[in-house]
């Protein structure tokens, strides 16, 4: 029989061992190897049973067995000392500690999805996981950050594969109570005050509510709205139903629940728990745009009551926004006419609605006007936005552009901070625990990764091996479980016994499975990739994972014919598929590869941090120069794959990239890997002939250069210390000035840009000479540039009159650019001024030169920020 209702009683602990229900709840445990092992010692049986889930594991130790663990006095020290550790790292100082007055009291983040651990499956891929690395970052680094999500009742999909290789989902339904999360609640003696509520307006009378749940990442708070109560009406309790599930109305109401009922939320624990309010508000990708705009309603509303301009003036000084999309199809767009619906139903009631539709408003060149694009509204609502790579930085300056018609690419302010991974989350135990017992625990916290050189080579292979045995063995069980959900039998499942070999070379491709990156680039020649499979002395393997979206067929179709190749009995052994792809098969796969591929279409990776996982435990990358891999490639951490021409058609491109591909790993990848050179014959020993091969030098060198500069370079702790040198304390400055004094900056700044916006267009560039250049001008000699400026109202100082020159081109187009501002030197009357300055001329060649006038205000984040700009 089947029950009616399902719920989850949480254990009751006897006193001596009662901190375990808090490093159970506190998820520092999932990158805090100690934690993890003091509950598998205490019943490793059952720690197995719960994957490795402490909140479940407690769930299912008998009151007896409690009794008996609470009884030992050994386990009561351990679970004492843990728990004196885990203090001590919530509450000593740590690197932001050190920063000073002007670092922010508090940051909030938002994001639609954060991956932490797989017992919060509350991500779908690359986004949720680096949002997670952010938090877990964050509190290593003893940043104050709070992270704002949603709770989706049924997280991202399971996947399973059918018998014909097709991707099927499944939503298990999560019950809250056997998570690692608290309720927040209103405060009361006994401490079970009624919770949280957080009530937001929906069209034809309807309202939304949601209670806030907490969890605790580290020094973290991650505050996670779930609309699943029993005040809503079937329809709301629906709106957090899954990650990513609908579309329409449905994810709207998702996106106005994250970004104004998270503001709600935070405003809420504010209050109960005295937390100072957030300096910085960080908005990771568009779908938490909202928040923007409840923090003007709090502003246009209460003790401020500050104008529109004024409002926005003071919300965008202190907002970073951060786009992950590479391409205009990944951006959520609505259509203005359902924006327009649900803000009707007063959800920003102070605020005018033609304000809150122009914020999204494709109101440029090849724009749609009748469309709200999440990331412009991101854009417009944020003093500060970046993009997760240096070549993603440059691409979203191109994507963007058009909201700052006039300046060139390069000037569209978008700066980057290039993503990084949480070490000790995603480095193979292994590999910490070598560090340790060679060069002492101090050599491992201080990130010491150029200690790598001090490992023998011998040494190094060895660790390489083990964890290659160890993912061996992860495959095979996996496979055969993926086999029997496809429907067969134990008796015809032997075969999955032998998969793969731990002395072959291992390739790893896991990710999200959109067109663009290409999975399966691979099975471009099918022949030629059997031939490399099952290579004569130098095979490789493949190990494949990811999960295409429900609604996306052709990521499916990827993903099944991929499968009918690795169901043929010639290769399977030699290359799989793995389903339901997450975190915990995550841990095996990274370290136990010896390459890791990557081959999306350029430029349409964002960052793509899979490889680095990979890289900091020893594996080498192969990879298109897409995303990180574009700046950080050396040519000794692995393979840069070639990119076709862009003039080549999209058939011509991919068989001209698998073909690099192929060559790349036939003739250099795998002899290296062997330590064979390409004129070693088929006769050379091969992983069949000798078993584990002798260690081949060069290739070991090259994990060594790999874990000694690459380490330290794609760790979150360099993506956090960047963020917040580079965008959180500019953004707290600017924050704190625009509000001091009850807002007197941000309303005079308003002020001032209305009036600059006023008489923009009556500005000229009159008029430009120049004196000094001789017949025969040579490199050294000076020249001085006279501009004659309308500016007609606006006094000189409220503008910057700028020379650029460089190489001109035959278009006369400038590169190589150098910017010199000139100086006021004569009111010439009626509004008129001539602005002059002296240039060196430093290049030989065709040289070319011209003047352009800007807005120029202390208060502004970048020349270009208005979208102003006059050229001659």
């Amino acid at each position: 029989m089947k029950a009616i209702r399902r719920f989850t009683v949480r254990t009751v602990l006897p006193e001596p061992i009662r901190p375990l229900a808090r490093l159970a709840t506190n998820l520092r445990w999932s990158w805090h190897l100690p934690t993890r092992e003091l509950f598998e010692q205490l019943n490793p049986a059952i720690w197995a049973e719960s994957a490795q889930d402490p909140v479940t594991f407690l769930g299912l130790v008998s009151r007896e067995e409690l009794q008996r663990l609470a009884a030992d006095q050994d386990v009561v020290r351990r679970v004492h000392e843990a728990a004196a550790d885990l203090d001590q790292y919530l509450e000593q100082p740590r690197w932001y500690q050190s920063l000073g007055e002007d670092a922010p009291r508090c940051i909030a983040y938002f994001s639609p999805e954060f991956g932490i651990t797989e017992v919060l499956p509350q991500y779908s891929g690359g986004l949720g996981i680096l949002a997670g690395d952010h938090l877990k970052a964050a509190s290593d680094l003893g940043v104050p950050l709070i992270g704002v999500g949603l709770l989706y009742q049924a997280g991202y999909f399971k996947q399973s594969l059918s018998r014909d290789a097709w991707q099927q989902e499944t939503y298990p339904v999560l019950d809250p109570d056997g998570l690692p999360l608290t309720l927040l609640r209103e405060a009361s003696p006994d401490g079970n005050g009624r919770p949280v509520e957080i009530s937001l307006p929906l069209p034809h009378g309807r309202r939304l509510l949601a209670h806030v749940w907490r969890a605790d990442v580290g020094r973290v708070p991650l505050l996670l709205l779930d609309s699943n109560v029993a005040g809503n009406d079937d329809a709301a309790r629906g709106i957090t139903d899954r990650l990513y599930g609908g579309g329409g109305d449905h994810r709207l109401q998702q996106e106005l629940l994250l970004g104004m009922g998270g503001v709600k939320a935070l405003r809420a624990y504010q209050r109960l728990t005295g937390a100072p309010a957030p300096e910085v508000f960080h908005t990771n990708e568009g779908h938490a745009g909202f928040l923007g705009v409840e923090r003007i309603q709090e502003l246009m509303s209460g003790d401020t009551a500050l104008g529109w301009d004024e409002a926005l003036t003071a919300g965008r000084a202190s907002t970073v926004f951060t786009t992950h999309t590479p391409v205009p199809a990944g951006i959520d767009r609505f259509e203005i006419s359902q924006i327009e619906h649900f803000f009707s139903a007063g959800l920003a009631p102070d605020v005018p609605l033609d304000k809150i539709l122009d914020l999204g408003r494709e109101d440029f060149a090849d724009g749609n006007p009748f469309v709200f694009n999440m990331a412009v509204m991101g854009l417009r609502l944020a003093q500060r936005a970046n993009g997760v790579a240096k070549l993603h930085g440059v691409v979203s300056r191109g994507m963007f552009s058009a909201l700052w018609p006039g300046f060139d690419h390069s000037e569209v302010p978008i700066t980057s901070v290039t993503n990084g991974v949480h070490v000790p989350t995603w480095v193979d135990p292994r590999v910490s625990q070598l560090a340790r017992d060679r060069f002492g625990a101090d050599a491992e916290s201080e990130g010491r990764w150029d200690l790598a050189y001090n490992v023998s080579d011998e040494e190094l292979w060895a660790l390489r091996r083990e964890m290659r045995v160890s993912l061996v063995e992860d495959v095979r069980r996996r496979l055969r479980a993926a086999w029997k959900k496809r429907g067969a039998a134990d008796a015809e499942l032997s075969w999955t016994d032998s998969v793969l070999d731990p002395d072959v070379l291992t390739v790893g491709f896991a990710r999200r499975v959109p067109t663009y990156k290409r999975l399966t680039l691979m099975l471009r020649d099918p022949a030629r990739l059997k031939a490399l499979l099952l290579h004569e002395t130098h095979p490789i393997q493949l190990v494949i994972a990811g999960k295409s979206h429900p609604a996306d067929d052709a990521g499916k179709k990827m993903i099944q014919d991929l499968v009918r190749f690795t169901d043929d009995p010639a290769v399977r052994h030699r290359i799989v598929f793995l389903p339901n792809y997450d975190i915990a098969m995550a841990r095996t796969l990274f370290p136990g590869c010896d390459v890791w591929l990557n081959n999306p279409l350029r430029p349409l990776e964002a960052c793509g941090t899979s490889g680095m996982k990979a890289a900091i435990n020893g594996s080498l990358n192969l990879s298109v120069l897409d995303g990180w891999w574009d700046e950080m490639y050396d040519g000794e951490n692995g393979w840069a794959i070639p990119t076709a021409n862009n003039d080549a058609s999209p058939e011509e491109r991919d068989d001209i990239e698998a073909a690099a591909l192929y060559e790349l790993l036939e003739t250099q990848v795998a002899p290296k890997f062997y330590g064979l050179t390409v004129s070693d014959g088929a006769g050379a020993a091969g992983p069949s002939q000798s078993g584990p091969q002798a260690v081949p030098t060069h290739w070991v060198s090259m994990i060594k250069h790999t874990m000694t500069h690459l380490g330290p370079a794609v760790s979150a702790e360099r993506m956090l210390k960047d963020y917040v040198n580079v965008l959180y304390r500019p953004a707290a400055l600017a924050g704190r000035q625009a509000s001091a004094h009850g807002y007197a900056e941000a309303k005079s700044l308003a002020a001032w840009c209305s009036t600059v916006r006023a008489a923009w267009p009556q500005i000229q560039v009159e008029h430009v000479d120049s004196v000094g250049v001789s017949e025969d001008p040579q490199i050294g000699d000076d020249l001085q540039v006279n501009a004659y400026i309308a500016l007609h109202d606006l006094p000189p100082e409220d503008v910057a009159v700028e020379v650029a020159y460089g190489r001109a081109e035959d278009s006369d187009e400038l590169t190589e650019v150098t910017v010199v501002e000139l100086t006021s030197v004569e009111d010439l009357g009626k509004g008129r001024y001539l602005f002059s300055g002296t240039l060196v001329i430093d290049r030989s060649g065709s040289f070319g030169y011209t003047i352009r006038v800007l807005p120029k205000h202390a208060g502004l984040a970048s020349k270009a920020e208005l979208g102003l700009i006059v050229n001659a």
